[in-house]
């Protein structure tokens, strides 16, 4: 989780905290109990707060398959010195980030489109 960390915390948003700006990223983890060494990451973005989509994605609103049958939590941590920003930039975060993950080695990554 380190590196993971470690690469989210490498992007910037330039419009963090500035007017307008209504949109958070976010990222859930996931894991599959049935192997239970496989682990991953979904990202997303949002207009909304970020614990209500989660609550939306649990309870199938909207939902990604991955995160209604295997997310576990939100990994605020990883995301907080970005949120919020503009709608445009949480959408190039969101696809950044995901990149971000696969290149530092998370194998199984949903979202961040």
């Amino acid at each position: 989780m380190r590196r993971t960390a470690r690469a989210a915390r490498s992007l910037r948003a330039v419009t963090a905290g500035k007017s307008g700006a209504g949109h958070s990223v976010y990222v859930v983890l996931l894991r599959d109990a049935a192997l239970a060494s496989r682990w991953g990451l979904y990202v997303g973005q949002t207009g909304r707060d970020p614990d209500l989509r989660f609550d939306q994605h649990r309870a199938g609103y909207k939902a990604s398959g991955a995160v209604r049958r295997f997310g576990v939590r939100l990994l605020p941590e990883l995301v907080a010195h970005l949120n919020p920003m503009r709608r445009w930039e949480a959408l190039e975060i969101e696809a950044a980030l995901a990149e971000a993950f696969r290149t530092v080695g998370v194998a199984w990554v949903e979202g961040g489109h």
